[in-house]
Order: C-alpha cells, then structure tokens, then sequence
C-alpha cells in the first residue's frame, strides 16, 4: 500500500490524500489550497495524478479545503463514486455549487483586468455546471454503515462533532494476505460544542493520519466563550445597539444561532431580531435544519422542551434579497445580524459594518480566528479607522473577540486522539497543520511514547 500527501502536507488547507491498495487508487478528499490568489490557482488546477485513474473517492466532510476540488476532479475526468455521510452529501452539494459560481465570477474579474493589459484570459478554476456534475456522483452512507469503496477496502464512518455530518474514516485493509487498519481523522472536532455530537475516537488503528492545526495550543472551554458572548450581547442590546457578528456562513452561523434561541428562551439577554444575512449561511441552516439525527443530545433536549426547532424561533428571520440585506442598514433598533464571510472580507459583512461601525451603541462582535490583512483582523485589531471599500471609517463602535469557539481539537483533544491508539498504532502522520504546530504535538506524542510520528512533504509517498 502507498499513501501519497498531495494536499494539507505543511499547510492546513488543500485536504487530499491518495491511497493506493490493491492497484486500485482510492482517494480521502478532494480539497482546495487557500493562499496567495496565483498560488492557489496554479496549484488547484493541476493534480499530481491522472483523476481518470481514481476509482473512488471518501469525502470527510463538507468544508471547501476538504471538498473544493471535487469539481475540478471530475472535469478532468472523474466519473466514479463519491462517498460521504448523508448530511455531508447535501452540505457539500451546496458549498462546491457556491465555490462555482464564485469561481465563474473571480474569472469574469481577473480577465477584465487581463484584458486591459491586452493579456489572454483565464478560465475559471471550475463552473456550477461541474459542480452539479460532481454531485451526482456522491454516494451518502450511514454513520457506522460498512462499505467497499475498492476491492479489499471496508470503509467506514464515525462522527468527528467538527461539522454537521463530518467524520472520521476507518479503512479495514486487506492486501497480499495482510490486514490492517488505517484511520483518517479529516477535521477533529471538540467536546461540548452546541448542535454537534462530540467526536468518536480512533479504534485498533495500526496507522492513523490526523490533523495537526492546533497542536500547539490549548483551547479555552466553548461554554465560558458564550457566557463572553451572551454578555455581549445583552450589553449592546440594552443600549439599543446592533450587535454585527461577521461568522463562516457553515458551522459557526448555525451554533450562534442556537445560542440565541436558548438564550431568548431562557429570557436571558432582550428579544431583538435576529437575522441571518447570508445566501449560503441560509441554505445551509435548511441542510442542518433537515438533518436533526446529527444533533447531540442537549438539542434534542432543548428542541423538546421549547418545542420549536433548534435554528428557527420566533424573533429569527433568514434574509435571502438583496433589497432585504441594505433594508437592514436603515433600521435604527437593537438587532443582530449574523452575516458572511467569517474574516469580514467579502459577501454582505461588509455592508453592514460599514454602515454601522460608527455608531458607538453598536458592537461588531469578532468569534473566529483572523488572519492577517483581513478586515476582520484590523477589527480584531482595535484599530482606530479602517478602510472599506476605498473609503475610511472612525471606528466608534465597541469591538467584542470572543476566543474558545474553534471547531477544531486543540492541544488536549489532538493527544487523546492519538493515545487512544497507542497500543495499536505503528505509524501516525500528522496532516493539516503548519509545522510549528506540527512539531509541537509530535513532541508531546514522542513524550508520551508514541514514536513513529512523520510530517509528510507535500507531494510525499510512503510505502506501508
């Protein structure tokens, strides 16, 4: 068996990892690179492999840098099986149709700017056409229901509580009279996080490939980060504030969103509207809204008792216009408004921060990472006046960074993860991580005497 890292190998984006057993390829997500804007085309663009070879692919879960490819695989010829957890299936459909559109849409961009420059245009990366190719080739299973991908090979999944419907993988392998079993972690969620069930560890693995993000870093409790919110949020409201949360329109939308339903509910903070101002983060809430076996068991409790849904209650509104978006800007009560993208670059965020950032009884409420550069940093930031849309803004608002609401493992979940193979596990390599933060988990691995631990290059194979 040879395992080749052609994605997520020193970064932590770009999931894709081929496997070959058998002579048959079997391929564990289909991710996108996230970098530079050139990098990033070039490198999404072209595979190391002929896509027309791969007999089949397991889709971890439904995030870009996991399925973002996809599209681009089968318009190079992919035509075979894509696997997945039936909520995975219909997040998925969703996300790689609008990473489509936007692909289109940056093509029509970066070509008027070539055309001034008299240079040749680009095709888009992928269209929504591929998408909705790509699509129908998913194939949804059951946590827990075994499956042969490739002859030899049962596959199958269990919860990861990182998103709805992701999952671990369990390979059973037999191959030259040899069995063995090999486990992909995908993204590894975190205990206690609202909606989600919490992740199911790794089983009798002898190899185990896991994600590395924050090896170096100790999460804060999720339940203390929305005691941080809920005062938040109840400080503003009360003084007649807009509360303007920038947040990935997957994952982190749906969990706010309970949050406030219970908090509401318990009369704990002001009914205000709540609005949901995001095309994808509303067509998304409909994927979790119909999938309910994915909840934990505090959902379901708190769905029970309150008896209404969990991402639907009386003070919530979903926007799907534009004219209902800008609507927004004009209204002078308390409210809050929930919108994408996460880091406040692009998408409606953007229109409601700017209309709102100088008013000093608004908070712009910042519950993700940052990365540098982007508007949500210099928000993050403090920083007095801040450029939008070529035009500069006193901030007068409050600005509230909640920590602790990562839905990744941190330090402690990674080494549990591992260690519940130890007695098994003859190699582990470590995925989906920058190398400081690599590096830091394999020493307190290698301390805790787990030793055949290996960073692959990018683009690396090893034989098993």
């Amino acid at each position: 068996m040879r395992i080749s890292f052609h994605g997520a190998a020193h970064t932590v984006t770009g999931s894709q990892h081929l496997l070959e057993i058998n002579g048959a390829k079997l391929l564990l997500d289909c991710g996108m690179y996230q970098g530079k804007r050139s990098e990033s085309y070039a490198r999404n663009l072209n595979f190391k492999y002929d896509p027309r070879d791969v007999d089949a692919v397991i889709l971890s879960h439904a995030h870009i840098d996991h399925s973002g490819n996809l599209p681009n695989l089968v318009k190079n010829g992919f035509a075979n099986n894509i696997y997945a957890t039936r909520a995975t299936v219909d997040l998925a459909a969703l996300m790689i149709a609008d990473s489509g559109r936007i692909q289109e849409s940056d093509a029509e961009f970066v070509n008027k700017k070539r055309a001034q420059r008299g240079e040749s245009p680009i095709e888009p990366l992928y269209t929504q056409e591929d998408a909705e190719q790509a699509a129908s080739l998913f194939k949804n299973k059951n946590y827990g229901e075994a499956f042969e991908p490739i002859p030899g090979v049962v596959a199958r999944f269990y919860e990861a509580g990182h998103i709805l419907g992701s999952a671990g993988v369990s390979l059973d392998i037999e191959e030259k009279g040899r069995k063995f079993r090999l486990w992909f972690s995908g993204d590894i969620g975190r205990y206690k996080l609202p909606l989600l069930r919490d992740p199911v560890l790794p089983d009798r693995a002898e190899y185990l490939i896991m994600e590395s993000t924050y090896g170096d870093k100790r999460h804060n409790d999720p339940e203390q980060a929305f005691i941080e919110f809920k005062n938040v949020v109840k400080k503003t409201l009360e003084r007649g504030g807009k509360v303007i949360v920038p947040a990935f329109a997957v994952g982190r939308t749906q969990e706010i969103v309970l949050h406030l339903n219970e908090l509401m509910h318990d009369n704990e903070i002001p009914r205000a509207p709540v609005f949901v101002d995001s095309p994808l983060a509303v067509n998304a809430s409909s994927v979790f809204r119909n999938h309910p076996e994915c909840y934990d068991d505090e959902t379901r409790q708190f769905v029970q008792e309150a008896r209404h849904p969990a991402l639907d209650f009386k003070m919530l509104k979903y926007v799907n216009s534009v004219e209902e978006s800008k609507q927004l800007n004009e209204r002078k009560d308390p409210m809050v408004i929930i919108s994408a993208s996460g880091m406040a670059e692009t998408g409606r965020i953007v229109h409601h921060i700017r209309n709102n950032i100088e008013d000093p009884k608004n908070t712009i409420c910042i519950v993700s990472w940052q990365a540098p550069n982007t508007l949500g940093r210099r928000l993050a930031d403090r920083e007095a006046q801040v450029r939008i849309f070529d035009e500069v803004y006193e901030r007068k608002c409050d600005v509230a960074t909640i920590g602790g609401l990562s839905g990744h493992a941190g330090q402690d979940l990674l080494t549990e993860y591992a260690m519940n193979v130890k007695g098994s596990v003859k190699q582990v390599f470590l995925v989906h991580g920058e190398e400081k933060q690599a590096m830091t988990l394999k020493s307190i691995l290698n301390e805790k005497k787990i030793d055949n631990i290996h960073y692959p290059e990018l683009h690396e194979s090893v034989e098993l």
